[in-house]
């Protein structure tokens, strides 16, 4: 992208810079104002009219910039071959929480009607939009997390201590503002990883037994 340097840019320069009108270049500037990926400077010289600079926001930078699926896969396995198993776990609940804030901050509404399954069909919603397959299904009366594959399948193991599915089980509670638990895993054979409520005691709370893994 022509603004990856972090420079303001008017239309003129990133017609020439693209190659392209400016007719396209403005359509296209819409686009990303909308997405919120860039903002605007207004400059006022004189009495003609104001032109305006187009700059990247934090959200551009960050889709902008090169993909990170490299490093997340080298640190997550640096991680994994911690030998003090307490540090290993602490790292992990670590990055688990602040990704499940980073959720939870987007998916409670703070109003009155907000529910467990609002919140749930909300992260679900989000969960997709990143390209990973979700819904909200029932069990019983209570809402049920379901995800069809491995969000991160280069980074999931079918090892005994399966860090990946705990991440994701703390992650998806700290979304939520409620414990979740992994009731059912694509690891085990099942159709799909489901995350159920457990109530304050740790049991789930659909009544059903707890799959054991």
């Amino acid at each position: 992208m022509a603004m990856r340097s972090g420079e303001s840019l008017s239309i003129g320069e990133l017609t020439e810079m693209l190659g392209v009108t400016a007719t396209a270049v403005r359509q296209r500037i819409e686009r990303l104002l909308e997405k919120e990926l860039i903002d605007r400077e207004k400059i006022v010289a004189g009495r003609g009219r104001p032109t305006y600079r187009y700059r990247l926001t934090v959200t551009g930078h960050r889709r902008a910039g090169a993909d990170p699926a490299d490093i997340a896969d080298a640190m997550w396995r640096e991680i994994l071959a911690i030998g003090d198993e307490n540090l290993r776990s602490r790292i992990v609940s670590s990055v688990a929480a602040r990704l499940g804030r980073q959720f939870a901050a987007c998916v409670a509404s703070g109003e009155e009607h907000d529910t467990f399954e609002s919140r749930m069909q909300k992260l679900s919603e989000m969960l997709s939009a990143r390209h990973i397959d979700t819904e909200v299904s029932h069990s019983g009366q209570l809402p049920v997390l379901d995800i069809g594959a491995c969000p991160y399948p280069s980074l999931t193991d079918a090892s005994e201590d399966r860090q990946m599915c705990r991440l994701e089980e703390q992650m998806i509670s700290e979304a939520l503002g409620q414990p979740v638990h992994l009731s059912s895993c694509r690891l085990d054979g099942d159709s799909c990883c489901q995350f159920s409520a457990v109530d304050p005691a740790g049991e789930e709370a659909s009544g059903e037994s707890v799959h054991q893994r």
